[in-house]
Parts: structure tokens; C-alpha cells; sequence
């Protein structure tokens, strides 16, 4: 990245002696901060104005939203807001954390993660803990600037108690983040109870009102004990500054009011009107919803499976006893049999003559007619028990199927790895942005001996009168410098540049909006890209907030400026 865009700052205030205060982006984006203050003292308002001042930027975030109160950027912003509730644009799950990472790194989408409606606070912070670990993850390979607000951040590294998988994860990205492009800030209302490693390794922090003790003596070590007073007196929107990048420890700061409708307003007697807001694109919405309606049919087969397999169990649990009660029947006919074997033995040890003789005759043969009886019936239980067997050894094997099935199931309804939606169509520079270590360099890879490549795609575009045509210019005047120049500000490629400018060229002035549709890259990419070309003289506004070619531009693409 060039120095001038490293260099590239936002205006979120003033200082005591009226100047601007105005904050490095690359360092608000990829360091540590934290923002602290009592209920009412104006530290969400900061959070709200530091998210709106990027977003004008064009550099997308994602804010942990534990209260549901910033939703109200969407009044302004293209913004994607995630959640429980049915306010929210779509709602998920754990099992979309990996998507809502790609959609925020890759296609530059910002996010509201709106944790507050969750019952089950379980599941609120799985979903946290899994969409920072694939950000985290995917900077490693990405390593371009983003930004991770997280609000309530006491709740998961507290100090003194229990810090959760979440909690080290996030304390993992406040200390290894940075190089990776990864940056967080932190916001609590009691200092005193988040975790002190993670305030002491901020390299910018924000202090509003605290009257609380407890609170107070944690600005005494962290600043100077002067302050442990000072910090109870400050008005509303007023903070004490404290950052690494400046000379001056700490500065007294009046932070600007939000744009934005204040969702964290306190409620009054007035009627509430919630503003019109901003949606995002159905086909973004779409593809989440898939990954809902996915997650409920694989519950859906787990249920039928695990009926399935239930009767299954109650089936073998039937046959083994049926199977037991056969053995048994087997064993006792097994025995008469044995014993009936034995009567010619009996026969010759009885008396002879008379009625006894003859009435025992009889006797041995009703048994030996009973044993052949018996001895049918045995060797038809023992077929019996030997189809039991097989039947039970393949309702086994069936069950045994079922299980891996089920378990297959839960594997993939958890993973889905093999799940790719919403996957980026371009590098990271025609997305708006570019790794941290990107520069000039970079940027004019496809160019040869430092001049810019031109297509028949890109030079395509709409000429005026018998003058010079717009890629000639670019190519040609100083105008193409500058055009390269706020390409590396907004971190836009020079393809989407030109795209801009020959929309602008054939037709006169344009929206923002118009402009992002004529080129089908992000909203905020665009804006950033807009913004840049305005300082460079490129581009003007005009009144009705349209976009249109700079006079000296126009004056290059005019007959007069051709050259022989």
C-alpha cells in the first residue's frame, strides 16, 4: 500500500483547542482499541461515528452487536444485518459462520451481527466465537485491512472470572491480528471488569465519563492518577484520547454526533418512527436462507434416522428374547427326547404279565408317539432359530448402517465443507481492496514497463466528438496519474477506474448507486473509489449529489486537446 494511503485519516471530532481530531485509518482498521464510559456518556455514539466515517470510505467492518442498537447505519449504509429477530435481514445460526465471514472479508459487504436475540446464550456465542475464528483464518491468507467491534466485550474476557473459548480467541486476535490485517475494538462500560491484558496491549483507547471507583482507578493506572478525577467531570460525547501514533499521550476530545438514526436511544414519550433502511441484495439474502433451509431438512433426515433407528432397537430387542425363549423350548425338548430314548431300558425292567404289563405297553407307546411329535417340533425350532439368527444378524448390520448414517448427517449439517456460496469473482482489488503489504507495484502487475495495459474491453468506450477518447487520455495526460493515485487511496483496481469513468463519459452525470450497478462491484468499493477521485480532480458533485467528469477532463477529451 503507498504511503498516501497509509496515510489516509477520518475525522470523528475536535479537540479542546477546536482542531480536528482525525484517526488513521490503517491503524484504526488492523490495531487494538478500546472505548469505554458509563451508560448515556457517549461510547456507542463513538463506536457509531467511527463505523460511519469508514463506511464513507468505503472500507467495510463487522460489529458484534450485543443490544441491537446499530442498526440504524442502515439508514445511509448498504449494510447486512444478521441475527435472531425477524427485524433482521436474514436470520442464522452457528452453521453460517463461515459464510458470514466470507461475505464481509471477500465480497466487502459490512456487517451488524445482532447477537442480542438469541434465548439461548449458548448459541449467541458459538456464533461469535465461529465467525471470528474463519475472519481470523482467512486473514491469514487475505491480510487485507478489517475491522472486528465487538460491544459488551466484558462479557467474554472478563477480569477475575472464567475466560471461554471465545474470550481466547478474541484476546488471540488482539495480539497476533494485526500482522495479518486483522484489527479489533473493543467497547465496555466497566473497565473495571474486563480483562487487563487486553486494555494494556491497546494501542488506542477512548475514555468518556466514569464515576464508578472501581472504574476510575483503572483510568489512574492506565493513564495518570490526574485523570482518575477528570475522567467523572467529562460532558456527554467528551473523552480523554489516548493513542500510540501521536506525540501527545492524551487529548480531551469532543466526539461529533451520528449521522445515522440512534437505534440505542433511550425510549421517550414521543412516537417511535423507525427511518427507512437501506436492504441489501436479495440474492445475498437468498443464499443464506439456503443454508437455513439446508440445516433444517439435514435435521429433519437426523429425526427420521434416529425414528428409524429406534424401531430398530425395539425390533432386535424382541427378537433376542423371542431367540431366548426358543433356546429354551430347545434345551427342555432336547432333554424329553434323551429320556423317551431310554424306554425299551424301563420296559425290560418291569414285571411281566398281567394288566400292569399290558397298561404300561400302552404308556410307552403314547411316549414314543409324544417324542416323535417332540422331535419334529425341535427340528422345526431349530430352523426357526436359525432364520431368528439370520434375521438378527441382518437387522445388525442395518443398524449399524443407520448409525454412520446419522452420524454422516450431523457431520455435514455441522460443517457443510463442501458448501461454497457467495465466493468472491475477482481479486482482491476489483473487490476494493488489496493485502496490507499491496503498493503501486501491485496494482500495475499486467502492466509492461510501467504502462498500463489496455483490452478491447477496456478501451471500448464512448468518445467525444472527433476528440480524444477516454483510454487515450488515461493513458496520454497527467489524468491518468491521478486516476492510478486514487485507485490506490480507495484500493479499487484500475479496471473498475475506467469502468467508472466511461459510464461518466457516455452519459454525464450519475449516481453512487447507478455507478455500482454500471460496473457490478460493492457499493462501498465504488464510494471509496468516488470519494478519491473527487481529491484527485477527476470527478465533481454536483448539487443533487451526482457524479459527473471534472471540467479539466472534459477539456482533455475536447477536440481542441487533440494532438496531431
Amino acid at each position: 500500500m503507498s504511503d498516501e494511503a497509509r496515510q489516509r485519516q477520518i475525522r470523528v471530532g475536535e479537540t479542546a483547542d477546536g482542531a480536528d481530531l482525525k484517526l488513521p485509518v490503517i491503524e484504526v482498521l488492523t490495531g487494538r482499541g478500546f472505548a469505554t464510559g458509563k451508560s448515556g456518556s457517549g461510547k456507542s455514539n463513538t463506536a457509531s461515528v467511527i463505523a460511519e466515517e469508514l463506511l464513507e470510505a468505503g472500507y467495510p467492518l463487522l460489529i458484534v452487536d450485543t443490544d441491537g442498537e446499530y442498526y440504524g447505519l442502515k439508514e445511509e449504509y448498504e449494510m447486512l444485518h444478521a441475527g435472531a429477530d425477524e427485524e433482521c435481514d436474514i436470520q442464522i445460526g452457528p452453521e453460517h459462520a463461515e459464510q458470514m465471514a466470507t461475505i464481509a472479508l471477500e465480497e466487502n459487504v459490512p456487517v451488524i451481527l445482532d447477537v442480542s436475540g438469541y434465548l439461548d446464550e449458548d448459541v449467541a456465542d458459538e456464533l461469535l466465537r465461529e465467525v471470528a475464528r474463519h475472519l481470523f483464518v482467512k486473514e491469514k491468507k487475505l491480510k487485507k485491512p478489517f475491522l472486528l467491534v465487538v460491544e459488551e466485550v466484558h462479557e467474554y474476557i472478563p477480569e477475575g472470572g472464567g475466560v471461554g473459548e471465545t474470550g481466547n480467541l478474541l484476546i488471540k486476535i488482539s495480539k497476533r491480528g494485526r500482522k495479518h490485517g486483522l484489527g479489533i475494538l473493543g467497547i465496555s462500560q466497566r473497565p473495571a471488569d474486563v480483562k487487563k491484558d487486553f486494555i494494556t496491549q491497546a494501542n488506542w483507547l477512548v475514555w468518556h465519563r466514569l464515576t464508578w471507583d472501581n472504574d476510575t482507578k483503572v483510568v489512574g493506572r492506565i493513564i495518570d492518577t490526574e485523570y482518575a478525577e477528570l475522567v467523572s467531570e467529562l460532558d456527554d460525547g467528551q473523552a480523554f484520547v489516548q493513542t500510540d501514533w501521536t506525540e501527545t499521550d492524551v487529548r480531551k476530545v469532543q466526539f461529533r454526533r451520528k449521522r445515522t438514526f440512534d437505534a440505542g436511544a433511550t425510549p421517550g414519550l414521543d412516537d417511535f418512527e423507525r427511518p427507512e433502511l437501506k436492504s441489501v441484495s436479495d440474492a445475498l439474502v437468498g443464499d443464506l436462507q439456503d443454508i437455513s433451509e439446508r440445516k433444517d431438512r439435514e435435521q429433519d433426515r437426523i429425526q427420521e434416522l434416529e425414528a428409524e433407528l429406534e424401531k430398530k432397537k425395539t425390533r432386535i430387542e424382541t427378537l433376542e428374547d423371542e431367540l431366548a425363549s426358543a433356546r429354551d423350548v430347545s434345551s427342555a425338548a432336547k432333554q424329553m427326547a434323551d429320556a423317551l430314548q431310554n424306554t425299551e431300558t424301563v420296559q425290560s425292567q418291569l414285571p411281566g404279565g398281567g394288566e400292569d404289563l399290558r397298561r404300561l405297553h400302552e404308556e410307552i407307546a403314547d411316549l414314543e408317539a409324544e417324542r416323535d411329535e417332540l422331535r419334529e417340533r425341535l427340528e422345526a425350532r431349530d430352523d426357526r432359530i436359525e432364520t431368528l439368527e439370520d434375521e438378527l444378524h441382518r437387522l445388525q448390520e442395518e443398524n449399524e448402517q443407520l448409525r454412520e448414517a446419522v452420524s454422516e448427517h450431523e457431520s455435514t449439517a455441522e460443517t457443510d465443507e463442501e458448501t461454497t456460496i457467495l465466493q468472491a469473482g475477482g481479486d482482491d482489488v476489483e473487490f476494493g481492496y488489496t493485502p496490507v503489504d499491496w503498493d503501486a507495484a501491485t496494482a500495475n502487475a499486467e502492466s509492461n514497463d510501467g504502462e498500463p495495459t489496455s483490452t478491447a474491453n477496456e478501451t471500448t468506450h464512448a468518445t467525444t466528438d472527433a476528440g480524444r477518447d477516454l483510454a487515450t487520455v488515461l493513458e496520454s495526460t497527467a489524468v491518468g496519474d491521478r486516476v492510478e493515485r486514487a485507485c490506490e487511496g480507495s484500493q479499487c483496481s484500475l479496471e473498475t477506474a475506467r469502468e467508472v469513468l466511461a459510464a461518466l463519459d457516455e452519459r454525464g452525470s450519475l449516481a453512487a448507486a447507478t455507478l455500482t450497478a454500471e460496473v457490478e462491484r460493492s457499493r462501498v468499493a465504488v464510494q471509496g473509489l468516488l470519494s478519491e477521485l473527487r481529491t484527485e480532480g477527476v470527478l465533481e458533485r454536483t448539487a443533487d449529489r451526482r457524479y459527473a467528469l471534472s471540467d479539466d477532463v472534459r477539456a482533455e477529451l475536447s477536440p481542441s486537446a487533440t494532438t496531431e
